[in-house]
Order: structure tokens, then sequence, then C-alpha cells
């Protein structure tokens, strides 16, 4: 039985999706028009010694952390990973899709000033790959559904421990030990059944602010504040459910969107297409569209035949190739990995133009690919 708060996840990340899609056609038009500099200065606007920009990829960011941390914490307890074979599917093909992309993004970068990217193709963006799988209707089994969605958050986990462990300089231990002492305090209250939400989003905001402050990225805390959250029984008055539900709307109609319009303006040069011929760009769009359902169908294939996991029912290794395909679309993770793996403006141009291409083909792949899967049926 799907839960209601799957279908509301599932409904707003769907129809962020296609803002999400406005939003950066919207970004990439106005930035290559006559209002392009107005258009980028503002977002460069300095606001408390930060950028706009900043402040949404570093503050409002942890909010969209939070959803997916909320969203992780309902999957282990009452959804597809809450039987451990039934996780093991998802949770191999994630790591497949981790795995697979990096080695292929290396191939191509190692031992350069590019390798730090290694992490930018591991990415899978859960609005937009939910989005183009919303546009099949009705037809998609709903078995499907939950495994993109449950491979999109452990994908999404997977990327926020490498953003932990590998783009983290300058750790101030003191303002580090402060964030996780109040993590600490807010898993006592948890244990002790608090159930007021108020001392919690209390810890999250200092524990926020402390992390900020200690060089190890702030919207590590979104996570972290999620798993100390009592998920109870996940019923309708659990505090968990509750601002799981309440984060839906915001996040998908305002933060993402955000981030999407701050973080794409993207100036196009004549020859900005001779910069998808770097081994920058190779690497993460082979990365992507080829090292994501490569990664995902491998590692879960093999996993199978080993009698590890089994095959969700309903579905197929043809629906698994085409879940693969749109999980290659790394937008908004890609995006902020990007942000954080690389320092050189140039750098980061050529890093989003690639990803917007690869996204882009591994959305069309991967909506021609299930459509001719679920047209036969």
């Amino acid at each position: 039985m799907v839960s209601k708060l799957f279908k509301d996840f599932f409904n707003s990340e769907k129809t962020g999706g296609f803002i999400l899609i406005f939003c950066t056609l919207l970004s990439l038009l106005v930035s290559n028009s006559s209002w392009g500099n107005g258009y980028i200065n503002f977002w460069e606007t300095s606001f408390q010694g930060h950028s706009i920009t900043h402040w949404i990829n570093d503050g409002l960011m942890a909010i969209f952390f939070l959803l997916i941390g909320l969203e992780l914490e309902r999957e282990v307890y009452e959804g597809e990973l809450s039987n451990f074979k039934n996780a093991l599917f998802p949770i191999i093909s994630a790591i497949g899709g981790v795995i697979v992309p990096a080695c292929i993004f290396l191939f191509f970068n190692y031992n350069t000033t590019e390798q730090s990217g290694a992490g930018i193709p591991m990415a899978t963006d859960i609005a937009f790959a939910i989005g183009m799988l919303a546009l099949l209707g009705n037809r998609v089994p709903i078995q499907l559904k939950i495994f993109l969605t449950a491979l999109a958050v452990i994908d999404d986990l997977c990327a926020i421990i490498i953003i932990a462990l590998f783009y983290t300089n300058n750790i101030s231990f003191l303002f580090l030990s402060l964030s996780l002492g109040i993590f600490m305090v807010l898993l006592i209250l948890n244990k002790l059944k608090i159930t007021s939400l108020f001392p919690y989003l209390l810890g999250g905001i200092l524990m926020w602010y402390f992390m900020l402050q200690s060089g190890v990225h702030a919207t590590l805390s979104g996570v972290l504040l999620a798993f100390t959250i009592p998920f109870q029984k996940g019923e309708e008055n659990s505090i968990s459910y509750q601002l799981q539900h309440s984060l839906h709307k915001p996040v998908a109609f305002i933060i993402v969107p955000l981030f999407a319009l701050a973080n794409t303006c993207i100036v196009f040069n004549s020859n900005w297409h001779i910069s998808l011929l770097s081994n920058e760009s190779i690497g993460i769009i082979t990365g992507l569209v080829i090292g994501k359902p490569l990664g995902i169908l491998l590692f879960s294939s093999i996993a199978v035949g080993l009698g590890f996991c089994v095959l969700p029912p309903q579905l197929q290794w043809k629906h698994i190739f085409g879940a693969g395909l749109l999980a290659g679309i790394g937008f908004t993770m890609s995006i902020f990995i990007t942000m954080l793996a690389y320092n050189i403006p140039d750098q980061i141009v050529i890093g989003k133009m690639a990803i917007l291409t690869a996204s882009t083909i591994a959305a069309i792949l991967g909506l021609w690919v299930l459509r001719m899967v679920l047209k036969k049926e």
C-alpha cells in the first residue's frame, strides 16, 4: 500500500520538476539577453558579507536537504527501505550509479586540475527525474515510481557523504564539535520522546550556524536534523509527518526554483559548444548519460544474480534501464557539487553547460526508452 506521504512527496517533486525546467530556461534566456549583466549582478549582490547565491546554496538548500532526510527517514521506517532485502536493491543500484560515473569521469580527468569534479556525475536530481517520469502518465507502474524515488534519495545521501568527506576544507573543530554536540542533544530529546517541534527547529538553526562556521558544508545539518525528529509511527499527527508535509510546497515551488535561477546564469559565447569537447565536459556527460544507467544495471543485476536481493515485483530489467537513464539527470545536485569542486569561474561554467547537456540527453533517452517499454505493455 502506498502511503499518502509518498504520494504527496512524489506529486510535489513532479510539479517541482516542471517548474525547475521553466526556471532554468528563463534564467538562461535572461542571462543571454540585454538584461544579462543586471540579472547576473543581482544574484551576486552582497548581503551580510555573502552573495544572494551563497545564501541560497548554503542556507535555503539546508531546508531542501532536511526534506530529503525526512523522506529517507520515512523510507527506512515504513517505505521501500524498511525491509532489508527489499532495501538492498535500490541501495546497491544507487551505489553502482555513484561508483561507475565517478570512475568514467576520472578516466578522462585523472591527475588534472579537473579531477576534483569526480563527484559531479554521481548525483541524481529527484525533482527533474520524477518530473520526467510523470510525463508518461498512469502507465508507469507504482513500483517503478517507488524504485526511482528510493534510488534518487539514496543517491542524494551518497552525494551528501561525498560532500562531507571530499569537499570540506579548513575545518574548525571547535565549531564542528558545537554543531555535533547540538545534534547529540537533539538525539537525546528524541529518545526522551519530546514531541514538540520547536526545540528541534531551534536546535537545527544553531546546528546549521555552527556547521557553517566550521567549514563543513552547512547543508549537512539539514540531513542530521531530519534524523533527530521523532518519526513515532508515521501517523499524520506525528511531527515528522507534519514537517515533511509542510515542506513539500516551499521546497518544490520556492527553494529549488530559486536555486535554479541563481545557479544557471550562464552566458553562451559564440564558441560555447567547443567547451563540450573538453575532458571535463566529456567526463560529466559520459558519466551521467552512460555511467549512471550502466552502474545501476550492472550492480543490481550482479546483486540479484548472487541472491543478495530480488527484482521488485511488476518490474523488468528494461524498466530498471529506463529508470537508470532518468537517474542521469544530475542538475541540482550536480551543479551544487560543481560549485564546491571548482574555484575557477571557467571550470564552473564548463561544468554547468556539461550538466545541462547531459541532463537533457538523459531525460530524452529515458523518456524514449520507458515510453517504448510501457507502450508494448
